[in-house]
């Protein structure tokens, strides 16, 4: 705001046109700005490397020596230098930092309570206690004093009778975090099938695994056996009477199972050790706990063996088996067993997964499985899942995807039939869907499955879905805008907006929402925009563009954005709706997606060739929707911003030395960008699937191919770079030496300009269990987008 100048009052203003004798003001100079940070500069200890006839020089190789005091040390006072460095280039945020802070804080307001589970007669969920940072374990008997349960908060209620209240808790995870330094991150809990007990896992820090234990969910006691560390999974037997499990090796390699008796003194009976250090073991029980089904896997062959879980001693059955690495998921339905997988098929690959069911008890060898469904290019089952009565089914319709049902058991007799002859029960959704996720549906016997819809433009919805009657309740989802004041706990549903009409090739039926029916989601397209593009890759393949921007702060032509990609592992990229980006969408900035080759959402064809010797497509498919955003004037050239988590950074950064002038900045979190190194001398353990995405540099084409695209690699020399602002942690996959490296190359290689910094952002080992760190850092990145492109 302009001030004005205050003179003496002197009468009319035409006397100012005399001679007035006025104090001399002193000549000003404005103070001198203050000179931008320098960034630290590591010492350079090279040290050579020769593979397959190819010699390279690695001149900070040094960080990653964990086994070197002297070098950890050094590391050290690194670390702090790119500490004070960051903190000095973004010291002119400070307030923007707080503003955005507590924009995002107040959108991550906890909810108090987790939905509650029914499992039999009880209710399970967590809630956060005031004060307290982790939360607590309960239940309470879903028959008791029903008219106070609720999903918002099912603690609610008391039992006149007794004098009690009527819930339970179970582990208060504010006491584990004092058995375990502090942290308490549960990777595993399953309650036995009598609810007497309940397994667990707690991550223990100090020794870098996760350690079982057992708790009376009576007495509150925890069990002297079995305590294991290195538990990878569990898997209750003889009705809760008994638990298996498996354990890791130190190279995290999980190879043994054991079965312990509750009550018994005897030692754990180990039922298996598997010795080929390429083959991996995991186990699971099928949902009604009739069975154990254990999975022996590598990149040659994998295996599904069955144990009867009323007798677990009685040994193992092999029931499926197939060359190469196969994603094998076997369930069991009234004598009949069924299997979800992707293995080739009469020797040749398949695209998608598929359904194949078989009688548990058969006469002849080996077993015979029949297909359940003729394959439909049209309708594709990404996922599978059963209770008592139902099997539900998560489709996708070109890139849409829906969610089904149809009832068992199903014809006899017939073979395989269309999905659609069955006449499934499709649900209907919103007009974004991104992604369906099945909730944590533990009743084999519940009429009710959950599920998590996710979408660009609406905070994930947790939907209740009653199979037997075919009502529908959201029953968590955040409300975004106050003036939108629906109610979602429990009350918003629908029976009439479902389509009980089976769906044929060409016909007009839809999961798409009409007005009436948006009512009843908390979608946000009536504020945000949602567009979706194919944008031709440099080969010509299409690649799908989402692009979301706010309606009215959108700036035509001269908007910043940020592009995010991931693009490994077939894993669908996260588009789901995130309340920090909604600052950044506040302010005019358009927010894209690119699901390019090597990610989810196009079956295992679109998954192949973005990896190993095809990463490249990745990269070029990422470009090509940058130039897209840039050519189309969706975002203002040199407004543009990249954005990678983990296997993406990877993709963001070799993007970036590919085309290094076509961003403005870039964010990577937790990045992997050292991939020549870590695939050659992994310091952390990687499992075959690492391999089988980013290639064996024991075989020729495939380090040929990994040389190429390793960020660390090929920095471009003499370039102008993008600001970037990496944050990682020591405990993290892809370890802090990673991000360390690759900064001080880019800066040792690169043109220097203060204006495009590279910042190395430290974070805690807990910032995804703590919503105030996650606030804090969301508010930095945001910031940092925001100070070196505007808005």
């Amino acid at each position: 705001m302009m001030r004005h100048l205050l003179l003496p009052r002197c009468g009319p203003l035409r006397h100012l046109s005399s001679p007035i004798s006025l104090p001399r003001l002193a000549h000003y100079k404005a103070p001198t700005p203050p000179a931008p940070p320098t960034p630290p500069k590591p010492p350079k200890k090279p040290v050579s490397f020769t593979f397959h006839d190819e010699t390279w020089e690695d001149p900070y190789s040094w960080m990653s020596n964990l086994s070197d005091k002297v070098a950890m040390r050094h590391m050290d006072v690194y670390m702090e230098q790119e500490e004070k460095y960051t903190e000095a280039f973004m010291s002119d945020t400070e307030r923007l930092q707080s503003k955005l802070q507590s924009e995002m804080a107040f959108r991550m307001t906890p909810e108090l309570s987790t939905p509650p589970i029914k499992f039999g007669p009880w209710l399970y969920y967590r809630r956060v206690e005031e004060g307290k940072q982790f939360p607590v374990l309960c239940r309470r008997l879903a028959s008791l004093n029903e008219e106070f349960i609720s999903n918002k908060s099912p603690s609610a209620g008391f039992d006149f009778v007794s004098g009690r209240r009527i819930e339970q808790k179970l582990i208060d995870y504010n006491q584990e975090a004092e058995r375990f330094g502090g942290y308490a991150y549960e990777e595993l809990s399953e309650i036995s099938p009598d609810h007497r007990f309940i397994a667990y896992t707690m991550y223990d820090k100090d020794n870098d695994y996760f350690r079982l234990s057992v708790r009376d969910l009576n007495s509150g006691s925890i069990l002297s056996k079995p305590q294991a560390d290195r538990v990878s999974n569990l898997a209750w037997v003889k009705d809760g009477k008994a638990l298996l499990y498996t354990v890791t090796n130190n190279n995290r390699r999980p190879y043994r199972i054991y079965c312990s008796m509750l009550g018994s003194d005897e030692e754990d009976v180990k039922l298996l050790e598997e010795s080929d250090d390429d083959v991996y073991v995991n186990i699971r029980h099928t949902k009604d706990f009739r069975f154990v089904t254990v999975n022996k896997f590598s990149i040659t062959t994998s295996k599904v063996f069955l144990i009867n879980a009323a007798d677990p001693l009685s040994g193992m059955t092999l029931v499926w088996e197939c060359g190469g690495q196969a994603h094998c998921i076997v369930e069991h339905h009234q004598g009949f067993l069924y299997l979800f997988t992707d293995a080739a098929k009469e020797g040749q690959p398949v695209d998608y997964h598929y359904l194949l069911c078989s009688p548990v008890v058969v006469s002849s060898s080996p077993r015979n499985w029949e297909s359940v469904f003729i394959d439909d290019p049209d309708l594709i089952i990404e996922d599978v899942d059963f209770n008592d009565t139902h099997m539900v089914f998560i489709v996708r319709e070109g890139r849409k995807f829906r969610i089904c049902s149809v009832a068992l058991p199903l014809p006899r007799g017939k073979g395989a039939v269309y999905l659609k002859e069955l006449n499934p029960r499709f649900l209907t959704l919103p007009k974004y869907v991104s992604q369906i996720s099945p909730g944590p549906n533990y009743d084999y016997y519940s009429s009710i499955i959950r599920f998590t819809v996710s979408s660009p433009v609406m905070p994930d919805a947790v939907v209740d879905y009653d199979l037997s009657t075919g009502m529908w309740n959201i029953i968590q989802q955040k409300n975004m805008l106050h003036e939108r004041t629906r109610i979602l706990y429990g009350t918003t549903s629908s029976a009439s907006s479902l389509a009980n009409a089976s769906i044929s090739k060409g016909s007009g039926s839809t999961d798409e929402v009409n007005f009436k029916d948006d009512l009843l989601w908390n979608d946000l397209s009536e504020f945000y925009a949602c567009e979706n593009h194919d944008v031709s890759s440099y080969d010509g393949v299409l690649v799908p563009l989402t692009i979301v921007y706010s309606r009215k702060n959108k700036k035509e032509n001269h908007s910043p954005g940020i592009l995010h990609g991931h693009g490994a592992y077939g894993e669908l990229l996260d588009k789901r709706w995130r309340g920090e980006l909604k600052s950044l969408l506040d302010r005019g900035w358009v927010v894209a997606y690119a699901d390019v080759r090597g990610g989810g959402g196009g079956g295992k064809k679109w998954h192949h060739d973005g990896r190993r010797t095809k990463k490249h497509n990745s990269i070029e498919d990422f470009i090509s929707c940058a130039k897209f955003l840039i050519d189309k004037e969706i975002v203002q050239e040199n407004k543009l911003a990249a954005w990678g988590y983990s296997a993406g950074g990877l993709l963001v950064a070799s993007a970036i030395n590919s085309c290094p002038d076509l961003f403005r900045a870039a964010l990577l979190k937790v990045p992997f960008l050292d991939a020549t190194n870590t695939l050659l001398y992994p310091i952390l353990p990687l499992a075959p699937a690492d391999y089988e995405e980013f290639g064996y540099p024991g075989d020729i084409e495939d380090f040929q191919a990994i040389r190429k695209y390793s960020p660390y690699d090929n920095i471009q020399k003499n370039a102008l770079y993008p600001a970037v602002l990496i944050s990682s942690s020591f405990n993290t996959r892809f370890g802090v030496w990673e991000a360390a490296k690759w900064a001080a190359r880019v800066r040792e290689c690169a043109v220097y300009d203060p204006k495009h910094p590279v910042l190395l952002n430290l974070t805690t080992d807990i910032v995804e269990e703590n919503r105030y760190l996650q606030s804090k850092e969301a508010a930095l990145e945001a910031a940092f987008l925001l100070k070196v492109i505007g808005s």
